[in-house]
């Protein structure tokens, strides 16, 4: 892996679950969602099944972030509960979804120290996707913006959108990898347009963001390292 060291690569590193926590904070929301629900009938598991169907439908009209997700949970109540939707239950619902917005930027290990040491070699690039102010708020709560040259909140990540942001910058796709933790939104798509990819996987991914890896096709390279930390002695 010498010649990654010293040929000037492209990363393009994802956020969430990448180099921050997040999907931990929505699952805890959601465990106090079903435990608030407490329904007599279906196991926690049901409802569970119930809530990503519902999110699923949600994110094709709403997209991702927090709003979608409010959303998603009330929609679930009323489809669940006989107890109808009232202002009180509608506050108490959209407030496990708020909470989320009020917590801490908390880094995964070694994810300062690798950035630093990759950018000196490497041209960075954020991209994620979701709702663009929540996305970009905490990009500049964490701290670690002057480590990337942009920043990209796309609203989803398929290959199309990665195929645009090579455009947009002139990369070359041959030097271009999409690191994440998301096989569904960071790795097979960025295959799919081309390019190479580093799958870090997280044991909390979102269950949304499953799928089977893709296979590189060469000259393609398709890399997977246990630990963000790692990168360094890659790249």
């Amino acid at each position: 892996m010498q010649e990654l060291r010293t040929t000037r690569q492209t990363l393009m590193i994802d956020a969430d679950d990448t180099l921050w926590e997040n999907n931990i904070y929505f699952e805890r929301a959601i465990a106090n969602f079903i435990s608030f629900l407490n329904h007599r009938h279906f196991t926690a598991a049901e409802v569970r099944r119930k809530l990503n169907e519902v999110e699923h439908e949600n994110i094709l009209k709403l997209g991702y972030g927090l709003h979608s997700f409010a959303a998603a949970l009330a929609a679930t109540f009323e489809r669940l509960s006989v107890e109808p939707l009232t202002p009180a239950l509608h506050e108490t619902i959209h407030g496990f979804a708020a909470a989320i917005a009020g917590q801490p930027i908390e880094l995964l290990k070694h994810v300062g120290p690798t950035l630093d040491e990759l950018h000196r070699r490497h041209q960075l690039l954020l991209v994620t996707k979701g709702d663009i102010s929540e996305q970009t708020g905490k990009v500049e709560r964490s701290g670690l913006k002057p480590y990337f040259e942009a920043v990209e909140v796309v609203a989803e990540k398929d290959a199309e959108s990665y195929r645009a942001i090579v455009r947009k910058y002139g990369l070359e796709p041959g030097t271009t990898w999409m690191v994440g933790n998301s096989p569904k939104s960071d790795i097979n798509p960025a295959l799919a347009a081309g390019l190479n990819a580093v799958f870090i996987p997280h044991a909390d991914t979102w269950v949304l963001e499953h799928a089977e890896l893709a296979t590189a096709t060469e000259p393609q390279q398709l890399l997977t390292l246990e630990r963000f930390g790692l990168l360094s002695e890659v790249f």
